[in-house]
Parts: C-alpha cells; structure tokens; sequence
C-alpha cells in the first residue's frame, strides 16, 4: 500500500484504562537495518529472526535487492540473504528511495562509497528535509564524491570509483547515523578509519560489525577499525525494539492499576536511557530473564504503575534516550511537578521538529509546555482531549495515544500513516493491552 492513499489516517482514543497483559513488540528497526545491509555484504548465507517487517527495514530490504542481492522473505519475521561480499553489489536501475528511513539513507552512503558505481538516494517529504551534509561533509574528506540538493538535503548522489581514504574524525556532535556512516566507509578504505564521539551513542554497529567476523577495537569514546577485511555470514535473532517497548513503559507508568511484561527487549546501554529516566521520576520498572543474544543484552521489562515526579533530566542520559523524548514528554505532563529537558537540540531535526511539535501538542492538550532551543519545560497537570497534529512522525502519533490514558476526553491524532514505518501492529497491539483506540481514514 503506498503512502498516499493512507495519508489521511488518523486515530481517536477514548479516555481512560490501563494496560495489562504480556506482549512483545516488533522487531528493533536499527539492528533490522543492519541486519539487511551486513547479510547482503558478507560472504555466505545469514539467516535473520526476528525482523522487524515495517515500511523503513523493508525499504532498505528492497534497495539490496535492487542492488543485485538474492533475499527471501520477510515471512514472519524470517529472512534468508545469500550475501554477495563488501564489493559484490550491482548498479540498481534508477534511484533508490529508502521512503522515511534517516538510519538507511546515512548508512547506504557510507557503505556504497567504496563501490564503483554512481547512486543517487531518496527518499519520502519527510526524509528529504532532514540534513544530511553531517555525513556528507566528512565522506567528502575521504575523498569519496558525495552531491546533495540544496541546503545538503536529499536526494544525495554517489560517485563511487572503489577508493576511500581512511580517517580520523572528531564528531561535532553525538549521533549514531554519522558514526555508523563513517565506519561502513572505513571497510573500504586503506588503512585505520577512527571516530570520537562526544558522548556515548548506540553501538549496533560495532556489535554487529564484530558478530559477522570483522574487528572493530572501542577505547573510550574512540572507535576504529581496518578496512580491506571481510564479513563473514551469520544468524541474527533481532531483539524486540526498546523505542517500541518506550510507549507501554510510559503507558504502563502513567495509568493507576497497570501491570504489563514486554518481552526479550533490546536493553543495549547505549539505548536504555528511557529506562534510566523513567526511574528517576520514580517509575516501577524491573528487567527480568537478562540475556544475551547475538552480542546484544535482552531482558523482558516488568512495568507496574506508580505516581511520577518531574526532574531535571542529566544531559548525559540524552544521547542515550533521543528516540523516545517524544513519549518522555507525554510522563513529563502526567508527573508531579516540573521537569526539565536540555542538551536535546538534535531532536528538532528528527522526521519532524519533535520539540515543538510536541510543545504545540501538548499546549493543545491544555500541559503548560515551553519548547526551548534544545529542549523544553514541562509542567505536569491535567490532559484535557482535543486534536493534535504528527507532522507526519510515527513517534509522536504513538507518543499521543498513550496520552489518552489520563486525558479528561477523548484525543484525536491525525496523520498516523508513518506509524507503518516501526510498528505496523501498533493499533491492534495497543488495543489488545487495555486502550480503546480506532483507526479511521
């Protein structure tokens, strides 16, 4: 189904309930991403489990493809990839559009620098406003040809001719994309390629990186590796997303009387600052059953309601938490007090300004809300219902419903197409944990 016929989609939750219940949410979108992209560049057959089948893993599934890569599946979470090696990829016909995926587009640059062949990305409206000259800008220092539209948006054209010049970059600021990026060129330079970041971000790559065979060496907040190596093919169980599980936490911690587990969760340190956060304003949140799969920490979260208090939240937890402060924002309006986010301006070029954008949601829904340039002021009260807008952000539509649970009416949440892009079971999920939620279109 394409994104224009289900752009009117929109939700309206009834006021009140509470969640209950065990589940397991989809698959983690970042390392299904990654999943896809090092299965397709390694030697051998990888089998991934797991997978999460929403519309931004699947548009990155479908470029491979387009790339020359033989993938069976998605069934069921289940793919098969008969990888073609770190230069084995073929020119695709025409432009590869990656729809509304950051993660995808950033990382397709870095790994289809060291190709031989010229590739222009796209994407959704969305997508192409985002920046993309932070990735840009340091390739072009590797000596790869990197050509963007106006403002260093996309569409983004490659010129590959299979040379990468090994790196040292000091990241200006905290971001994941951008590392990840660099890194994925550094497999094709000659030499040592090394990234400093300025706080800790999430380290899928590295992980996975080292779980197909190719070593990447982390001292301190320095990351390096050597390219002209291999990746060598390997099963994947995906964990389930904590960006996913982050609405039921929050949901769960909001709502008197709710009680849920969320099971086999991704609890990477570099992602779980939601869970930090969450328990600094005094929620109830037990990991259980800690494990490892595949190089990556899982637990099952057991999450029961408590009365929140407003904090201020450290800047150190922000780089590690910048997917969910869209649903940290909908706890900041349910708790006691005020709480205060700084340090965050990175969220305000996400698939929408998710600053004011929430801001203006939660003004709307009658929470005094202060966006400030990197972060905003929050003070806890009463959620009346009303309508509030997405700007066409699968986080804040979700972040919204779960607003629902202590709102005196019912809310309405419109444009909620992109939910598809992370959590295409959200609704009937949602709907089955204890929130009277309607889709309409």
């Amino acid at each position: 189904m394409s994104i224009t016929s289900v752009s009117q989609i929109r939700y309206v939750i009834q006021p009140g309930g509470r969640l209950s219940g065990t589940c397991r949410v989809p698959g983690d979108k970042s390392i299904s991403h990654r999943s896809i992209m090092f299965g397709s560049l390694a030697e051998g057959t990888t089998h991934i489990a797991g997978f999460l089948e929403g519309d931004d893993a699947l548009a990155t599934l479908q470029a491979f493809r387009k790339m020359g890569v033989n993938i069976e599946g998605p069934e069921a979470g289940v793919v098969k990839i008969q990888g073609v090696g770190l230069r084995g990829l073929q020119k695709p016909k025409g432009v590869l559009d990656v729809g509304n995926a950051g993660t995808a587009m950033r990382l397709f640059m870095g790994l289809l620098s060291g190709q031989h062949f010229e590739v222009t990305l796209s994407g959704d409206a969305s997508l192409t406003k985002r920046p993309m000259n932070r990735v840009a800008n340091p390739l072009r220092d590797m000596g790869v040809s990197v050509e963007t539209a106006a403002g260093g948006h996309p569409p983004v054209t490659i010129k590959a001719n299979g040379l990468v010049k090994a790196t040292d970059y000091v990241m200006p600021m905290a971001s994941a994309q951008v590392k990840s990026c660099i890194l994925l060129a550094g497999l094709y330079a000659d030499g040592e390629t090394s990234v400093v970041e300025p706080a800790p971000t999430r380290d899928h790559t590295e992980r996975m990186l080292r779980g197909f065979g190719y070593p990447v060496k982390t001292e301190g907040n320095k990351v390096s590796l050597v390219g002209g190596g291999k990746l060598t093919a390997t099963d994947i169980d995906v964990p389930a997303d904590i960006s996913s599980a982050a609405f039921y936490m929050v949901g769960a911690s909001i709502a008197p009387g709710s009680d849920i587990t969320l099971k086999h969760v991704g609890v990477n340190p570099t992602r779980s600052g939601i869970i930090s956060i969450l328990r600094l304003m005094g929620a109830d949140i037990t990991l259980l059953n800690r494990r490892d799969v595949g190089g990556e920490p899982v637990a099952d979260i057991h999450v029961r309601y408590t009365p929140l208090k407003g904090i201020n939240i450290p800047e150190t937890l922000v780089p590690l938490a910048i997917d969910e402060f869209p649903v940290l924002f909908i706890a900041a309006a349910c708790a006691t007090g005020k709480t205060i986010l700084t340090g965050a301006e990175e969220l305000r070029v996400k698939e929408s300004d998710r600053i004011q954008v929430m801001a203006d949601g939660l003004q709307t829904l009658g929470i005094n809300a202060q966006s400030t340039p990197d972060g905003m002021i929050i003070e806890g009260g009463e959620i009346t219902g009303g309508q509030v807008e997405t700007h066409d952000d699968h986080r804040i539509a979700m972040s919204f419903t779960m607003a629902a649970l202590k709102s005196t009416g019912p809310i309405t949440v419109n444009n909620c197409s992109h939910v598809a892009t992370s959590f295409p079971s959200f609704v009937a999920l949602t709907q089955q944990l204890g929130i009277s939620i309607e889709e309409q279109s």
